[in-house]
């Protein structure tokens, strides 16, 4: 078995580096979706909800960074371009979304998604030994999962 730089073996690390590269995808469009919820929300709500998802796209720019530089530690090569994430986008992109509702519905089915991706990884991970990945999909599905709980407790959607 051959190892890469950190004691991992290399052929485990590729595809983790690969499936941590989907993930970057998925957490680019939802960064991009959580700007444009930003900027677009209207009503009653505005002032709340432009805070709140103000703090949700810094946060994920914040694991974008983490996540990039994960790969690099793997040896891989982070996507980095619009054209890599929509080819391994599996979210719904949220297009001129302004009624509060509609804007934390997405939050929640896309947060939905980032976690089916992230369970995979996490699975990988453990398999491969490596702690790194593991102890971050760790952290990012435990915030993710109360971020959901907290979104459907003000939808008052019965978990």
């Amino acid at each position: 078995m051959k190892m890469n730089g950190i004691g991992l073996d290399s052929k485990k690390t590729e595809i983790l580096a690969a499936e941590l590269n989907i993930l970057l995808a998925n957490f680019q469009v939802y960064y991009q979706n959580l700007r444009g919820l930003h900027w677009n929300i209207r009503g009653k709500r505005f002032f709340d909800l432009h805070v709140k998802f103000e703090e949700l796209y810094n946060d994920s720019q914040l694991k974008i960074d983490l996540i990039a530089e994960r790969i690099l530690t793997l040896g891989g090569t982070p996507l980095h371009t619009f054209e890599e994430y929509i080819k391994h986008n599996k979210m719904q992109v949220g297009f001129n979304i302004s009624k509060d509702e509609e804007a934390v519905n997405l939050i929640v089915m896309s947060l939905t998604q980032l976690l089916k991706i992230e369970r995979v990884i996490l699975k990988q991970s453990g398999e491969a030994n490596d702690e790194g990945t593991n102890a971050m999909m760790s952290d990012f599905i435990k915030e993710q999962e109360k971020t959901i709980w907290m979104m459907n407790a003000w939808l008052d959607v019965e978990l």
